[in-house]
């Protein structure tokens, strides 16, 4: 059986993955874009300590959260499509 620490691993590694994915489609960029504003964002940090529960909440509210609230991450991506 799974240890608890190595569940919540991989269960946030899950997570990580459906927001990057769906932050590129919401935004219309490549997954490397993608994956260097959410590694740059708080929301990253949140996810990786759990902090607030963070971690249980829906990736696409996460996601959209994110573009809401750090939006000052997406500058150097805005007209490269």
């Amino acid at each position: 059986m799974l240890d608890h620490n190595v569940l919540t691993g991989i269960y946030r590694q899950n997570l990580e993955n459906d927001i990057i994915k769906e932050l590129a489609r919401q935004k219309n960029l490549d997954m490397i874009q993608a994956m260097n504003i959410y590694y740059k964002s708080e929301l990253a940090e949140h996810v990786e300590t759990g902090l607030y529960g963070i971690d249980n909440m829906d990736y696409r509210y996460l996601v959209n959260d994110l573009i809401e609230n750090e939006s000052n991450l997406f500058e150097e991506y805005r007209d490269t499509k």
